[in-house]
Order: structure tokens, then C-alpha cells, then sequence
């Protein structure tokens, strides 16, 4: 039986309210949401190339002043509008199946039963909370962490800060572990978005999200370890 929206609910509400318009909008919002991480990672590997590209890269951003702080907002909103939908589906799979698959992966060439049963599948609802509390910390870091002026103007040092920030062991290990969960979130994350929108019909589709995943978090993961161990900067 297809489950309807509420009565007299329509537009976005029917949507939200709706468990196939729940999945629809979770995979919209997933992939919104990738595509920053991958322009966020395009901007940090400028850093291997030059501090001061990087920097100016930063001051674009900052001087785009009122359209950066829209951008921002409505990254805000697509995140939490995120978290609520992933964590509102988690719920109802509890409830609608309290105990969890039990074939595993080997004896199916099932890849929607196998992707049910990967690992990053079933951490999806672990792997989205650390992800969260990481976000705010970095923010903390970077965004609002201590404001260094280039000597020839009043621009921010932003690369010295990333400098400084990955010389330290403790948080460099930790970014390089969340960025591995980044990895694991974004290998189920984004097939179950292509298939939520009807695209991922296909089996090597699954395994090219994988890949995906992995790229981007190796993306990440080698800018703290090339500046902790001194191959930058």
C-alpha cells in the first residue's frame, strides 16, 4: 500500500510529510550538500599550490559579503533540513522493522539488500551525528578561530591558521579519522540519494559511489597529513 501525505496537505508539506517525498527530499538535500563538499575540497587543495591563492581565494569569498552569508544560510537549512529527514527515516525503519536484515552481503547479488548490509549503510545515522558535531567544531576553528592579517594588508592569513591548526597531533588525527567517516557516510550516502531520485538503477552505480566517497575523503585527508608532516608549508 502507498502511503499518502496527510489530508489537505500539499506542496512542500505533502512532501515532507510524505515517506516517498521524505526519501525524494533527503536525496536532493544529500546531493546539495555533496556538491559544497566537493567545492569545498576543490578550495582547500589550492593550499597545496600556493598560501597566498589560497588566501585570496578566502578573500573572494569574504568580500562577496551579503550574497556569502545567503549561501551560508541556505547551506544551514538544507543541512538541518538533512539531519531531521535522515533521522526522521531512521525512526520509522526502527519501527517498522525493529530487527535488522540478516542475510549477509555474500549470499545476495541483490545491490539494494547489499547496500542495506554494508557497513557505511548502517552506520549512516552514527557516521551523519559525528559529522554534525565535527561541523561545529570546525567552524569554531576556521570561521571563527583567531584572525591573523597578512603583513602588506588587512586581509585574513587564513592559510597560517590551517598551518598552525594541522601541526598540532591531536587535531590532525581527529579531522583524519571524521574525514574516514566523511568517506564511509558519502559511499551510501550518495548512491541512496541517486536512487531516492531514480538514477541509481544500475549496479555500478553502487560501486561508484564508493569510489566516490573515497576520493573525496582521501581529498581531505591529504592536506593535514602533507602540512603535519611537513611536505607544505
Amino acid at each position: 500500500m502507498v502511503l499518502a501525505p496527510k489530508t489537505g496537505s500539499t506542496g512542500i508539506v505533502g512532501l515532507y510529510q510524505s515517506p516517498i517525498g521524505k526519501k525524494l527530499l533527503t536525496g536532493f538535500t544529500g546531493i546539495a550538500l555533496m556538491l559544497f563538499v566537493v567545492v569545498h575540497l576543490l578550495g582547500n587543495l589550492t593550499l597545496f599550490f600556493s598560501a597566498s591563492g589560497y588566501n585570496q581565494l578566502a578573500y573572494v569569498i569574504e568580500s562577496l559579503g551579503p550574497l556569502t552569508a545567503v549561501i551560508e544560510l541556505m547551506l544551514l537549512v538544507i543541512a538541518l533540513l538533512h539531519a531531521t529527514l535522515g533521522l526522521k527515516i531512521y525512526i520509522g525503519k526502527l519501527k517498522a522493522r525493529p530487527v535488522g536484515y540478516s542475510i549477509p552481503i555474500s549470499d545476495t547479488d541483490n545491490t539494494e539488500l547489499a547496500s542495506r548490509e554494508s557497513l557505511s549503510a548502517r552506520t549512516m545515522i552514527f557516521s551523519g551525528v559525528v559529522l554534525a558535531m565535527f561541523l561545529v567544531f570546525h567552524l569554531l576553528t576556521f570561521k571563527f578561530g583567531p584572525y591573523y592579517s597578512l603583513p602588506e594588508s588587512s586581509h585574513r592569513d587564513l592559510a597560517r591558521l590551517v598551518f598552525e591548526t594541522f601541526h598540532k597531533p591531536g587535531y590532525t588525527a581527529g579531522y583524519v579519522l571524521v574525514m574516514s567517516v566523511l568517506g564511509l557516510h558519502l559511499r551510501h550516502g550518495f548512491w541512496s540519494a541517486l536512487q531516492s531520485v531514480d538514477i541509481a538503477t544500475k549496479a555500478g552505480l553502487y560501486a561508484a559511489s564508493a569510489v566516490i566517497g573515497s576520493v573525496i575523503a582521501v581529498g581531505f585527508i591529504g592536506l593535514p597529513l602533507a602540512i603535519y608532516f611537513g611536505f607544505i608549508g
